[in-house]
């Protein structure tokens, strides 16, 4: 325990329950050569860290998370997302149990099943309609048989079995990372660069209505405020005879609408202003032979 933590710069925090000898034994080789799986007594490993607490303070912010039936992936890898992602790869089916918490919602699928006819009683007493169909049990709709926390029952266990159901997935859990000192929730780890991004645009757009309904010049709303005065200046521009490089466009445009309609209609990728009529002209000559008779006249 003390040559990793001397050895490794961070360490995710597992829970192990439910894995077997030869699943934890696939997990240690999936991690060979980018990490360390280390599983002991929680009371070792807590006398370990509290033994070097003196030379490495540090240490003690992992003994928290040291309860229950927990394990430390050691590594110095600098992204942990992909050790991450090594250690909930190694996920494998297994059977509900009678006794044990359901981890996930389980939905038994309607249709055909291996069931002799002999076992529809036993589908009556679990209220799940079924009828016979060539010699075989068909349940006729999809039936939540267990929810996500509740504990699996002996009937239900016993269905599952006889229809050849493994509805869980049993594999390392990740509880918390240490980094260097820091603790964290593992959830941080699924936190990616685009999300920071659209949380920072957030931010600064919250700073720039603050500043903006305050008067109080920040950076965030310089590009706000340089707009509206932009604004202001056209606004003046527009109404007097002062004009200047950024206005003479607007102004342009003010004093012959017509004009600027007509120029921005033309153009085009061959910049030539003349094509776009005769279209026109053709446009109007089909729709009036489509109503049949003359508008005007």
């Amino acid at each position: 325990m003390t040559n990793y933590l001397e050895t490794y710069a961070r360490i995710l925090v597992v829970v192990c329950d439910n894995i077997g000898s030869s699943h934890m034994q696939r997990i240690r080789s999936s991690l060979r050569g980018k990490a360390a799986l280390l599983m002991g007594k929680n009371s070792l490993m807590r006398k370990a860290i509290k033994m070097s607490a003196p030379e490495h303070p540090e240490w003690t912010a992992i003994l928290p998370y040291i309860t229950g039936n927990v394990g430390l992936v050691f590594s110095n890898e600098p992204d942990l997302q992909k050790i991450r992602d090594l250690c909930l790869e190694s996920k494998v089916p297994a059977a509900a149990k009678a006794g044990t918490r359901a981890p996930a919602d389980v939905i038994v699928p309607k249709g055909i099943t291996p069931l002799e006819p002999t076992k529809t009683s036993f589908l009556q007493a679990l209220n799940i309609a079924s009828k016979i169909n060539k010699g075989t049990i068909e349940i006729l709709q999809d039936v939540p048989l267990i929810k996500k926390g509740e504990k699996v029952g002996s009937s239900e266990a016993t269905l599952l079995q006889m229809l050849d159901i493994k509805p869980f997935q049993y594999g390392l859990q990740m509880v918390a990372v240490y980094d260097n000192g820091t603790v964290f929730d593992a959830e941080v780890l699924d936190i990616t660069n685009d999300v920071i991004l659209s949380k920072f645009v957030i931010g600064v757009g919250n700073v720039a209505s603050l500043s903006l309904g305050l008067s109080f010049p920040t950076a965030a709303a310089f590009p706000h405020v340089v707009l509206n005065g932009f604004k202001n200046l056209l606004a003046i521009a527009l109404e007097t005879e002062y004009s200047f490089a950024q206005a003479d466009a607007f102004k342009n445009a003010a004093a012959n609408p017509v004009a600027a309609v007509v120029v921005e209609s033309s153009s085009g990728p061959s910049g030539s202003s003349a094509a776009p009529e005769p279209v026109a002209e053709e446009k109007e000559e089909e729709e009036d032979e489509g109503l049949g008779f003359d508008l005007f006249g």
